[in-house]
């Protein structure tokens, strides 16, 4: 077998979501996992809905994700003269023709298909009329009109259509430019495609893109369309499901090889293993595992998935990521110092958000910390604000300010003054941070420092 060539070929009309960021991993993965070839085509006919700053998104987008590929990217819009070519072909073998009905005159043999219970189509008036190029015409592909085309799609099995239910479809349109069919099927030439592999919404452009093919007398490539992705209530995937694009995932603080894993358990199975790092992806995903039902979107197991990755990741690279989700206002933090800090949010923390939101007790200066007012009116007692202005001066005089040396000096404290440990823990906890949870208080302690430790601990005798 050859080696094989896949593509994503994303339009720039909008962000990259999941599913196409899905379509571009399989793809990718069905390339590289063979040691073939991966290419990177932008549909940007649509001159007016396409935009640079889409085209960007969705580089950025494929780069965060890890999905690399070779060769620069393809751009349609710069490929109008090889599309011009291939229609022209067809009109020289006699598989198109020129044809000038107008779209109310097509639409008008539509209605009349319809009235008879027949497949609304265009109705070939012009087939036959060996008319010449003019500025009202367009160019249709002459379809065969009986027999069916049957392709083996590569995840849903065998699929055949009635050649009658098809179209003289359009291959370039009145203002010269290409359609959509006509210029996949010659890129996916150009580029030597082996594997198309896309979502199922695309499935009815398959028998017309083998139809060109087969006018062309060029051997098509394997079609397989993987099934939609729905969200909980099994509608299609909306933004209130998590259709979002890729990059506000980053955003929101997930990782991309959460994503990634994520992306690839939505219509791919291997076994009943769950967890898989773009190498295992690489070594396992194939074809054959691919299902053909739809999926359903679950933003609690992709959370779940990258609360495993936050806590696999080292507090190095964590400490970078952390800094692009802390409040911008503030001054930016040693990375020293949220290396220290990230070890105690690894177990607590779904997303680099909620690390963010956990962290920022110990970024705000002592003064501005926010306190809840239920803990303090329920732990700050006058007994306890006693407690800690004794246990700030103890702190100030500490020569060894770690968690060990912390827990013998509150040790020794609640057995001279015969009280629980929890007299102090929630009290402690407050005045430090503000809240009733935290990690670990000796922990929270070493990290914060002497200094501020002392500082909110006195700091509450005045609240």
């Amino acid at each position: 077998m050859s080696k094989v060539v896949a593509r994503f070929a994303p339009s720039p009309t909008g962000y990259l979501h999941i599913g196409g960021a899905r379509t571009a991993l399989f793809n990718w993965l069905l390339a590289r996992g063979s040691g073939g070839r991966f290419l990177l085509r932008i549909e940007d006919t649509d001159v007016e809905r396409s935009s640079q700053e889409m085209t960007q998104a969705i580089l950025d987008s494929m780069h965060w994700l890890g999905l690399d590929y070779d060769q620069e990217p393809y751009y349609q819009s710069k490929r109008f003269e090889v599309y011009k070519e291939y229609i022209q072909k067809l009109v020289r073998t006699g598989h198109a023709y020129y044809c000038r009905c107008t779209p109310e005159e097509v639409e008008e043999m539509r209605e009349k298909a319809r009235a008879l219970g027949q497949k609304p189509k265009y109705s070939g008036k012009c087939r036959e009329a060996c008319l010449q190029p003019g500025p009202d015409t367009v160019i249709r592909l002459k379809a065969p009109q009986a027999g069916q085309t049957v392709y083996q799609d590569q995840v849903k099995g065998s699929i055949a259509v009635d050649n009658t239910q098809l179209d003289d479809l359009v291959l370039e349109r009145m203002d010269g430019t290409p359609t959509y069919n006509l210029a996949v099927v010659a890129d996916d030439i150009e580029m030597g495609i082996t594997h198309v592999l896309r979502g199922d919404d695309h499935i009815n452009n398959t028998p017309r893109q083998l139809l060109i093919y087969q006018a062309l007398d060029v051997t098509p490539p394997f079609f397989g369309h993987v099934p939609m992705i729905l969200g909980p209530d099994k509608k299609k995937l909306s933004k209130r499901h998590g259709a979002l694009s890729v990059m506000a995932y980053k955003e929101m603080g997930y990782l991309p090889e959460a994503l990634v894993n994520y992306l690839a358990r939505l219509g791919w199975s291997y076994k009943d293993e769950e967890i898989f790092s773009l190498e295992d992806l690489l070594q396992k995903f194939s074809l054959d595992n691919l299902g053909a039902s739809a999926c359903v979107f679950d933003t609690e197991k992709l959370k779940w998935l990258n609360s495993h990755y936050i806590k696999e990741s080292s507090p190095a690279r964590l400490a970078l990521i952390l800094q692009q989700h802390l409040d911008a206002s503030q001054p930016v933090p040693a990375q020293a110092y949220l290396e220290n800090i990230i070890p105690l949010l690894q177990p607590r923390a779904s997303t680099m958000q909620e690390m963010a939101e956990m962290a920022h007790f110990f970024l705000v200066p002592d003064q501005e910390l926010e306190m809840d007012q239920k803990a303090v009116d329920k732990f700050l007692t006058p007994e306890a604000r006693e407690y800690l202005r004794e246990i700030a001066e103890i702190l100030a005089g500490m020569e060894e300010f770690d968690q060990e040396n912390l827990e013998q000096a509150m040790k020794v404290y609640i057995e001279e003054k015969n009280i629980k440990f929890k007299a102090i823990a929630q009290p402690l906890r407050v005045a430090l941070t503000g809240k009733t949870a935290s990690p670990g208080i000796f922990e929270t302690m070493q990290v914060l420092g002497r200094e501020s430790c002392v500082n909110r601990l006195r700091r509450v005798q005045g609240i």
